[in-house]
């Protein structure tokens, strides 16, 4: 197990945003606040509110802003993403501050020790704030974790957390095809087969209601459903 020290690595931030103009200027000065060497990865996908203009109104060499010129999903836009990523970790943000950039020390942590391939940080894990929000989608969360575990034999507590860090090597040979947010059952699955060291940690959830923004519906459970079947047993 070596050690990685806080200058030997460049973190590569994937970030995803779509429609997200009110938020997205105070997630990037979040995320470039960080105190590692990183590339910040932001791929519009295909926003209509202006977005890209508030993105360009920054000014700062660590940003590398790719653009979809229509909606494509979140999975499509963490293609593009990881595709362009040069850093030695890769981790995933959302744009919309569901989840706090100062909690990357906790997320990193396991990989730089030496002991992680690949971390998820889990909202279920008990620590620091969680705003109180739906019932039904924290039993989904749930179950879709619970199905996932049965078939990949991992014990995660959040399997569709966004907070999810790879070693570039982690990611070596893995071709997302989910579009949406069905890449969550998909990289878990794919990641689970490769027999990588996996680790959670606890972190803060500051989740938002449908009327704030949030974008994830019934459709998309229905999916990961599909998907963790799919990947597990088709593929």
């Amino acid at each position: 197990m070596k050690k990685i020290e806080t200058d030997q690595f460049v973190l590569s931030i994937i970030m995803p945003v779509f429609n997200e103009k009110d938020r997205i200027m105070q997630a990037i000065k979040a995320v470039l606040s960080t105190p590692y060497e990183k590339e910040i990865i932001i791929i519009d996908d295909g926003s209509t509110d202006g977005t890209p203009d508030s993105i360009q109104k920054i000014n700062d060499p660590c940003i590398k802003f790719l653009s979809h010129k229509k909606n494509c999903g979140k999975g499509k836009a963490l293609q593009t993403g990881i595709s362009h990523a040069e850093g030695d970790i890769v981790l995933i943000q959302d744009a919309d501050l569901e989840y706090d950039p100062d909690e990357y020390p906790v997320l990193l942590g396991p990989i730089l020790s030496g002991n992680a391939d690949v971390v998820y940080g889990s909202r279920f894990a008990g620590h620091g704030a969680h705003r109180v929000l739906y019932f039904w989608h924290y039993i989904g969360n749930r179950f879709l974790t619970l199905l996932s575990n049965f078939f990949t034999n991992l014990n995660l507590t959040d399997m569709e957390t966004c907070y999810k860090v790879f070693t570039k090597n982690a990611l070596e040979g893995i071709i997302i095809e989910e579009s949406r947010f069905g890449f969550e059952p998909e990289i878990t699955a794919k990641i689970a087969k490769k027999n990588l060291r996996i680790y959670e940690v606890p972190i803060s959830y500051y989740g938002r209601t449908y009327e704030e923004g949030k974008k994830i519906n019934w459709k998309d459970g229905i999916r990961a459903l599909w998907c963790i079947i799919k990947y597990n047993l088709f593929k």
